[in-house]
């Protein structure tokens, strides 16, 4: 008999939280979140994805024992501004039995009909700066703090109640050797007197914050085309500066302003904290703290997260000015691998960029629909 129930308490938000704990106890790939994170992440007073958006949160549980959650979600900018009448899943999470699958899934379909909407789309989260996708390839590869990971049998369970494949997202990876400056050197000093454009380069956090919110709204008007994308508001800027901004060395955040100073393309890159976090088992403290500053400074490894380019701009090569500052970055601190974050697979303007350095496809991921 599995049985539902909604975490509304504190106490059952943290268990809803560290299930994934015990569900992949010693896993050499899953990557733990930060529990605290994850807990504040779900505050409607801390989050203020909530000013827009509804989330209910379930655990599944069978002989009183924890066998699955999900998260059941309605992003009411989408609905209402896209017309896009879903519902989304996310941090779903579960054991191999199909049914444990259904019940939790059966929450999110009621949700759906209680608001007339009309298909169910995960997992994904609130906005496009939250985790997206189930693991359908690369299973034997160390996850990332932006990924979820799941167990092969996911997808069957999703295919199996009739989930069809809605976006499919690619992961790509290249070593630094195949960096090649002659590929954009040349090019980028052309395109800088042409256009009259120079790299900003930072070295201190308290530099960049100023130009945050610039950032966010080019982020914002560079994905707008992308069938996906949700707008990031006034206070999500806030949010999301404060939990990753801070987070990143400053030098891995780089951007390109015309003469006029208005920003026309920017890049984040951050270090891998995959290993780090996996030491630090969910806490900050005593040790968790020590081991993702650690990273942060000597990390040989780093995730492309976001790039954005003005639309204005955007077919003419100002990505060469962005790998030039990072080539230089990156032979200082002598980075050996680079990982770029889960990416559209019809997004053909982003693959374009890197066809250089000759990625390989190492890890797929997809959403899953279901029409009600």
């Amino acid at each position: 008999m599995i049985t539902i129930k909604e975490a509304n308490t504190k106490a059952l938000l943290k268990e809803y939280v560290k299930f994934p704990f015990s569900l992949y106890k010693n896993h050499a790939y899953w990557v733990p979140p930060l529990i605290q994170e994850e807990l504040d992440g779900f505050d409607k007073t801390k989050n203020p994805a909530f000013e827009s958006a509804e989330a209910y949160f379930y655990l599944a549980y069978k002989n009183d024992q924890i066998v699955g959650r999900i998260a059941a979600i309605i992003n009411w900018d989408e609905v209402n501004n896209q017309q896009k009448k879903k519902v989304r899943f996310g941090w779903w999470d579960v054991i191999d039995n199909v049914e444990v699958t259904r019940a939790l899934l059966e929450k999110v379909r009621e949700l759906a009909q209680k608001n007339n909407l009309e298909y169910i789309e995960g997992p994904m989260g609130f906005s496009n700066l939250d985790k997206v996708g189930v693991l359908t390839e690369g299973f034997d590869e160390i996850g990332s703090m932006i990924t979820w990971y799941n167990y092969p049998y996911y997808k069957d369970h999703l295919e199996q109640l009739g989930y069809v494949k809605e976006k499919e997202y690619l992961e790509n990876k290249f070593p630094f050797e195949n960096v090649k400056p002659e590929f954009f050197y040349k090019a980028q000093e052309l395109i800088k007197k042409r256009y009259q454009l120079k790299p900003l380069n930072f070295t201190k956090t308290k530099d960049i914050m100023p130009l945050v919110d610039k950032m966010f709204d080019l982020f914002n008007n560079s994905y707008a085309d992308l069938s996906s994308f949700v707008a990031i508001t006034d206070v999500q800027k806030e949010y999301f500066k404060k939990k990753y901004i801070s987070f990143i060395n400053p030098e891995y955040i780089k951007f390109v302003e015309d003469k006029d100073h208005n920003l026309v393309a920017f890049s984040i890159v951050m270090p891998s904290f995959a290993e780090a976090l996996q030491k630090a088992k969910g806490k900050l403290f005593p040790f968790g703290f020590y081991h993702l500053l650690k990273a942060k400074k000597e990390s040989k490894e780093v995730l492309f997260y976001l790039i954005g380019v003005a639309p204005e701009y955007q077919s003419k090569g100002v990505t060469a000015i962005i790998f030039n500052e990072y080539y230089n970055t990156f032979t200082e601190k002598g980075i050996l691998n680079c990982v770029r974050t889960p990416e559209l697979e019809d997004n053909h303007a982003i693959h374009q960029l890197w066809k250089h350095f000759d990625p390989v496809i190492f890890r797929r991921r997809r959403t899953y629909r279901k029409d009600i």
